[in-house]
């Protein structure tokens, strides 16, 4: 997944708005109990956020019959799982839910009919949602469950056609990662079990269904569609989308998928993928997936991208028109080797997903658009992830986060996992040189393809292929280093870059003068020239100050979320209230939580600025998914404790 473009200062506790709220009672089922927690993770390799026992039965394939019904705000229908009974002592199938209400678990028998089992779903664990024990005596290897969602599930988002870009039609899309999927199907949650899976969804007939599967450009619209996976994929990774969407291509095996008002305009930003799909390849080896298509969605998406396989969702906030920052297809892009194919298999060890993706990231964007461009957004992540750093956050700093030290799955810090992890890999690649870590990296992919694993395995295979085989170049040390201590080693490789060097020369020049930068060298700088133009600011600035850049680059009511990410928060603690109006219509139009947790935090600093927070919050709440509503109330709440003022480390 990629959260930011440019990354966060520092990472957000992803709330689960929706998850704990519950869903009918199962009819069959036995009485509740009381909440109950997965399995603390005594074992490195133990997913502790999950219910599911991998090692007594795994799903290998799911099939799903499911109905979108808009009006309710509900996905109904049945899940089919084939088993394999790993542990010939086992007879319960125990499966992760959120708010689901189940009415019917069933298995196939001997004679090829449904018999019922016996189930039972546990009260809720806020974090874990409810685990769901199904008793199946006979070890059958085909299981049904019937089941309808909540309209509040915290992996799914339901728009109205206002809160779309076409204004005519509702929409719906899942965010499964990381342990939501078991909010919208009943299954096993963890990156441990890898299956197969096809669908059959049916939706009002003026509405495209898409799946994380094998999508047809030239599907027929009729409201009935269906879908196969034929790659193994973690949970995490299905998904779903529903709404007035069109096609556009841009190869033959690669295209974009938008509402109408989008599409154009998406299929001209992105039209370089199948040189970025060429360029991985080139490096890495095949792209194993068959197509790879994007769906742009609506403003409201909380992420900046996520890697589902074959349909990467994407954020509209990264089309600004002229390419600077499609470096988020290449990082989504990138999940197709590091990621999808090889995965993490805890929470623990998230780096594995988004510090290689983001190494492989940078390494396309240099192929394809300089060096000086894969240099500025290398500089900028790394200044910001030593922003990030806090005595308070040590214990989250190592690549490997001890078992125990991370409460939730999603509250990772960003910087660590995306840039610290992409350092270590630019570090070996230095020491090691550029034509033997790639070697290694491709056969790190080939050997691991379709597993998950854990940074032990990672480690080991490390020191087999690169350490041990060119021995004299990382010490045992240093290596583990970047994985066990917090911090970034001080034997990591710095990065210069020329252009910002000329950007920074201008704003030290402006806030000694007065005198703004010449207008024909502005006019060539890039989003991340203006993105290190603004960062370089004071704190505050006076409101004459603020009056003047505005005036000569129009920064309020700026289309790049990028630069309003940073201007607002400026405008906010300079006292700039010229702003006011174009940052309330920003944060109510946008629910990208990178793009506006940073004004939500600068505002709730004051009494005034919390004010004006709760009543744009009111106001926008019913477009923003409720991983961003999350987000929202618990930086509001945390400053009306402090009296107006955020909590330290409040940050997206």
């Amino acid at each position: 997944m990629r959260q930011t473009l440019l990354l966060l200062s520092a990472a957000a506790a992803l709330a689960t708005a929706g998850a704990c709220s519950r869903g009918d009672a199962p009819a069959a089922a036995t009485p509740a109990a009381k909440p109950e927690a997965a399995m603390p993770a005594a074992d490195p390799a133990q997913d502790e956020f999950s219910y599911a026992e991998p090692g007594k039965v795994k799903t290998t394939d799911l099939a799903l019959d499911l109905a979108i019904d808009f009006a309710k705000k509900e996905i109904a229908g049945t899940a089919t799982y084939t088993l394999d009974w790993v542990d010939p002592k086992a007879n319960q199938l125990v499966l992760d839910t959120r708010d689901l209400a189940i009415s019917k678990a069933e298995a196939v028998g001997a004679d090829g009919q449904y018999e019922p089992l016996h189930f039972a779903l546990a009260a809720a664990d806020p974090l874990l949602g409810s685990k769901l024990t199904i008793d199946v005596p006979e070890r059958n290897t085909t299981v049904r469950v019937a089941y309808r969602t909540s309209p509040d599930a915290s992996g799914l988002q339901w728009l109205a056609p206002s809160m779309t870009e076409g204004k005519r039609q509702p929409f719906m899309f899942s965010q499964s990662q990381q342990i939501h999927a078991r909010s919208w199907v009943p299954l096993q949650d963890t990156t441990q079990v890898r299956f197969t899976y096809k669908a059959h969804v049916t939706a009002p007939k003026d509405t495209m269904v898409l799946m994380s599967a094998d999508n047809d450009p030239k599907a027929a619209r009729d409201g009935d569609y269906s879908f196969t996976m034929p790659q193994k994929i973690p949970s995490y990774l299905m998904a779903i989308a529903a709404g007035d969407l069109v096609f556009r291509p841009i190869s033959d095996r690669s295209g974009v998928w938008a509402e109408p008002a989008m599409a154009d305009k998406a299929q001209k930003e992105f039209e370089d993928t199948e040189k970025m799909i060429r360029t991985a390849e080139g490096l890495y080896g095949p792209y194993r997936w068959g197509r790879y298509d994007i769906l742009v969605l609506p403003p409201s998406f909380p992420y900046g991208g996520m890697e589902n396989p074959r349909l990467t969702f994407a954020t509209p906030t990264v089309i600004v028109g002229d390419k600077s920052l499609v470096s988020l297809v290449a990082h989504e892009l990138a999940h197709s080797w590091s990621g999808n194919l090889v995965t993490f298999a805890t929470s623990r060890d998230a780096w594995l997903n988004e510090g290689i993706t983001s190494y492989v990231e940078n390494r396309i964007v240099e192929a394809l658009y300089g060096k000086d461009q894969a240099d500025m957004e290398s500089a900028i992540a790394r200044g910001e992830l030593k922003d990030e750093f806090t005595d308070a956050n040590k214990a989250l700093q190592p690549l490997v986060v001890k078992p125990g030290d991370l409460d939730d799955p999603d509250n990772n810090l960003t910087g660590t996992v995306y840039t610290k992890g992409a350092w270590f890999m630019q570090f070996l690649e230095e020491r090691f040189g550029r034509a033997d870590f790639d070697a290694f990296l491709r056969g790190y992919f080939d050997h691991f393809a379709f597993q998950s694993i854990t940074t032990a395995q990672f480690r080991e295979y490390a020191v087999a292929n690169l350490l041990e085989k060119h021995p004299g170049k990382v010490t045992q040390a240093e290596f583990d280093a970047w994985l066990h201590e917090p911090g970034v080693p001080a034997t990591a490789p710095q990065v210069k870059s020329q252009r910002f060097a000329v950007v920074d020369a201008a704003r030290i020049a402006w806030t000694g003068t007065g005198k703004l930068p010449v207008p024909q060298l502005t006019a060539a700088w890039s989003t991340q020239e203006w993105v290190r133009f603004l960062e370089g600011m004071p704190e505050t600035l006076t409101p004459e100050q603020m009056a003047a850049l505005d005036a000569a680059y129009h920064f309020t009511g700026t289309a790049n979320g990028e630069l309003a990410q940073r201007w607002y928060p400026l405008a906010v603690r300079s006292g700039y209230h010229a702003a006011d109006g174009e940052m309330a219509a920003f944060m109510a139009r946008v629910g990208r939580r990178k793009l506006i947790m940073p004004i939500y935090n600068a505002l709730v600093k004051t009494p005034e600025g919390l004010a004006f927070a709760k009543d744009v919050f009111e106001r926008a709440k019913p477009g923003y998914h409720p991983i961003t509503t999350g987000s929202v109330a618990a930086a509001i709440a945390g400053a009306e404790k402090q009296g107006g003022k955020a909590p330290a480390g409040n940050a997206p």
